[in-house]
């Protein structure tokens, strides 16, 4: 008589816990990120210069908007050798934002950041809760809405918010393909796909989910690997495109060399600097890795994954920008959140409201932060002093930026007057005003000086405009 025998299969969940049905619980994160953002966005400071040119390119007719993409040209002739290149799906996206009804201010462009970083938190505190069960899902989703550079970054209109949106969905994807597969595998691809076309430093995040699907599934996480590497393909083709039309190093300037340091820079940014928050954070990240049944891979290779590649990348050049490492360490707050209630049970609230309330209190200074930039306080004041028929000049990039943009929407009647780069000072005038920006505390050198100077004008007057990012002064010179 055959005896019949029988294969032990792994079980397809990586945790002992159900899968959980949605509950009202799993919107606290999402509120708290929404209600935090919005007492940031109420002193309605002003755009800088990365969120300007959001909007003066985003609002530009969609076939322009792709032509300078792949001729890797600027928008405008003050944006020359600035185009609209890694970031360009994020501005098709606002582009369609902008086009719908009673939207377009500025405020508009931030919101749209806004809510999808609470989107995003959404999708991550669902994916968590399913595989280390709800409270550890709720908790992981605090403490990122409460941590200092997700809500920097949450109220600032550039991609940021749409990555973090994406990585949500990408990570949830994940966890509905281990727990049941073949369920999952669409999200995962789409949102992996997004996560790179946002920011192109979250293939690494990408290369962490399949990771933790390898280490725990094996040769079966063959679907989850080969769809991880066609949703890299579109951030790869995007990089492609700008190196082919020689816009390819651009920004490579705010790239910092670590010399080694890039982990310790980076768990520094997440906690803002404030060293209670980064010490608890690693103590229980650590703990979260070693003991919190069912998260530990996923968190552990979110973390240790993209840390890893840039490390190595920074042996061929400079890599980092804190904002840039955002996605990654997203998987740190998570781990911190799951080492909490890896705890013995009586000390797990207690500690992760600690965590929370030291989140919070290392984002409380955004709460009081000055405008990044004041062209709109420029333009205002420009208002009241100018004369018809004096010119105007932006003698920089981020002045012009700036002052093209707040002409256009508080004061159009101020355009005629208004002179632009290439264009130069000029000579003929008695009265001009000028816009420009300090660096180190002296103008950005122009040649618009020597031209006034030579045509027998002097400056009278200057008043400043400093905030965080850029300070801007206003000058008039007369004969």
């Amino acid at each position: 008589m055959a005896t019949a025998t029988t294969e032990r299969v792994p079980p397809s969940r990586t945790v002992d816990a159900p899968v959980l049905h949605w509950s009202p619980a799993e919107l606290l994160p999402p509120a708290l990120v929404l209600l935090l953002g919005i007492l940031l966005l109420l002193p309605g400071h002003g755009l800088w210069f990365d969120e300007l040119f959001t909007a003066e390119v985003a609002r530009l007719p969609l076939r322009d908007l792709l032509s300078a993409v792949a001729d890797g040209r600027g928008t405008a002739g003050y944006l020359n050798g600035v185009p609209p290149s890694y970031n360009a799906p994020y501005y098709v996206v606002v582009h369609a934002w902008m086009s719908l009804p009673w939207l377009g201010g500025d405020t508009s462009l931030r919101v749209l950041s806004l809510l999808a970083t609470a989107g995003g938190l959404a999708l991550v505190t669902r994916a968590v809760g399913r595989l280390g069960g709800r409270p550890t899902g709720v908790l992981a989703g605090l403490v990122l809405a409460c941590s200092p550079l997700v809500l920097e970054q949450a109220v600032e209109a550039r991609s940021y918010g749409l990555a973090v949106l994406a990585t949500g969905g990408a990570v949830l994807g994940l966890v509905r393909w281990l727990q049941e597969p073949p369920r999952g595998l669409v999200l995962f691809g789409l949102a992996g796909a997004g996560m790179g076309l946002a920011h192109w430093y979250a293939v690494t995040v990408l290369a962490a989910f399949v990771t933790a699907a390898l280490l725990l599934r094996g040769r079966r996480a063959l679907p989850v690997l080969l769809t991880g590497a066609v949703a890299a393909l579109p951030a790869v083709g995007m990089v492609g495109v700008n190196l082919l039309n020689g816009t390819g190093a651009r920004n490579a300037e705010h790239l910092h060399d670590t010399a080694g340091g890039l982990t310790g820079l980076a768990v520094e940014a997440w906690a803002g600097g404030r060293t209670p928050l980064l010490y608890l954070t690693v103590a229980l990240g650590l703990i979260g890795a070693l003991r919190a049944r069912g998260t530990r891979v996923v968190t552990g290779a979110w973390v240790v994954v993209p840390l890893f590649l840039l490390v190595l990348a920074e042996f061929v050049r400079p890599v980092y920008l804190p904002r840039y490492l955002l996605l990654g360490l997203l998987g740190l707050g998570v781990a911190a959140a799951a080492g909490a209630f890896a705890l013995p049970r009586a000390a797990r609230v207690p500690v992760g409201a600690l965590l929370v309330a030291c989140s919070l209190l290392a984002s409380a200074p955004l709460a009081t932060r000055e405008p990044r930039e004041r062209g709109d306080d420029v333009v205002r004041l420009l208002a009241d002093l100018h004369r018809p028929g004096e010119p105007v000049v932006a003698a920089d990039q981020r002045s012009a930026t700036a002052l093209d943009h707040y002409v256009r929407i508080l004061e159009p009647r101020l355009r005629p007057d208004v002179i632009l780069p290439p264009d130069d000072a000029p000579a003929g005038a008695d009265r001009v005003w000028m816009v420009r920006r300090i660096i180190d505390g002296a103008p950005e050198p122009t040649d618009d000086d020597e031209i006034l100077r030579a045509a027998g004008l002097t400056m009278s007057r200057e008043d400043a405009f400093p905030g965080g990012k850029t300070d801007f002064v206003l000058q008039l010179w007369e004969r």
